[in-house]
């Protein structure tokens, strides 16, 4: 019996299908203004390079568990950040990038067939990649009523969120604590945008406003690629419940999964200092400051988007018109149906551009 394949069990990579309009945008005389993806383009800061190359002498094998000095400095950095107290240093993992984690975060915790795994009704698509890939059923929900009298294994929660931008409100992450925390139900919160807020203040599902400084149940899931411009890197960590981390690092430990010594040496590198943060922080407020109206002015919608590195917009069209109108302009924009049925007359439109890129957009969107 020849057995399926898994990928066959998964939908096509979303981008694999923008290969049309990505050809038409780069034929623009002026060259393509992509703005489709959420990857950094802004150098490493120095601080970070100068950790790298002085502990690229490391022919052992690294620890699963990170090193003392990173789980500290992440541990400090969530609480110097973002207000997040009472979390050990044994509470907090390194992981290959956060969308590796988020991809085997289900298969890690055995999650599988019979479990439901919640997601947002407009998500990061790898939340129902990593549920498809153990086994487990998929519901796309943003409100307690739409689950019914289910008790899902896992709910993932996302402020600001991939693709809208939308902060969740301190009531909204308190009720789905408490309710998932009654049912041991466990909340993985993707928070790599809470350093990126611009009209509202995003609150990690750990923080003592959100959780009482109980984290049963908990994981907050945390990336140096978009603050730090390391996407290159593959650094991230998930920070929350004690036992649930000694869960995943068990599993881990057995799968190989590490991160390279030198990588764990440039992130406490960048989790200890804040300075090049802000830089980069400023950077992508002076972009929105100069896209977002220019958007507007060209007959756009744009809603949420209060944080995060993504506009979510709309012409109140099917979204690959949109993409169309765009790439005939040369800008390539994310249809919003990658996120789910929801976003079907939305584009997600990126901040990570050169200052000269989004120029370049600006400019071509005001000459309508």
């Amino acid at each position: 019996m020849v057995r399926q394949r898994r990928s066959a069990a998964l939908p096509e990579f979303p981008w694999d299908t923008l290969a049309d309009v990505t050809a038409l945008a780069r034929s623009h005389p002026d060259g393509i203004v992509d703005l489709s993806v959420g990857t950094p383009v802004d150098p490493v800061a120095p601080v970070i390079r100068d950790a790298l190359a002085a502990a690229s002498s490391a022919p052992g094998y690294p620890t699963t568990a990170g090193t003392p000095a990173l789980r500290a400095s992440a541990e400090a950095a969530l609480r110097r950040r973002y207000g997040i107290t009472d979390l050990a240093p044994d509470a907090v993992l390194p992981v290959i990038g956060t969308k590796e984690l988020i991809a085997w975060l289900p298969t890690l915790l055995a999650i599988g067939a019979g479990d439901t795994v919640v997601v947002p009704e407009l998500a990061y698509p790898t939340y129902e990649v990593g549920a498809l890939l153990s086994g487990a059923q998929v519901l796309r929900a943003d409100s307690l009523t739409q689950l019914g009298p289910q008790r899902p294994a896992l709910i993932y929660l996302n402020s600001p969120s991939n693709p809208t931008g939308k902060v969740l409100p301190l009531d909204h992450l308190r009720k789905v604590v408490f309710w998932a925390r009654e049912r041991g139900v466990v909340i993985a919160s993707d928070e790599c945008y809470l350093g990126l807020s611009w009209e509202a203040e995003p609150l990690s599902v750990l923080h003592p406003s959100v959780s009482d400084g109980d984290h049963t149940g908990l994981l907050a899931v945390h990336s140096l690629s978009k603050t730090s411009s390391l996407a290159g890197y593959r650094a991230g960590f998930v920070a929350g419940d004690p036992a649930l981390v000694a869960e995943l690092l068990a599993v881990r430990k057995h799968a190989g999964m590490m991160v390279p010594g030198p990588v764990q040496a440039a992130m406490v590198a960048a989790l200890d200092d804040d300075e090049h943060e802000a830089v980069q922080r400023e950077r992508y407020a002076k972009r929105r400051a100069i896209l977002l109206p220019a958007l507007q002015a060209a007959g756009f919608t744009v809603e949420h988007s209060e944080a995060g590195l993504y506009l979510w917009a709309t012409r109140g069209e099917p979204c690959r018109d949109t993409v169309k109108w765009l790439a005939e302009r040369g800008i390539l924009a994310a249809p919003g149906e990658f996120y789910g049925p929801a976003g079907a007359q939305y584009v997600r439109i990126a901040l990570t551009a050169t200052d000269e890129r989004i120029a370049a957009a600006v400019q071509r969107l005001s000459a309508q």
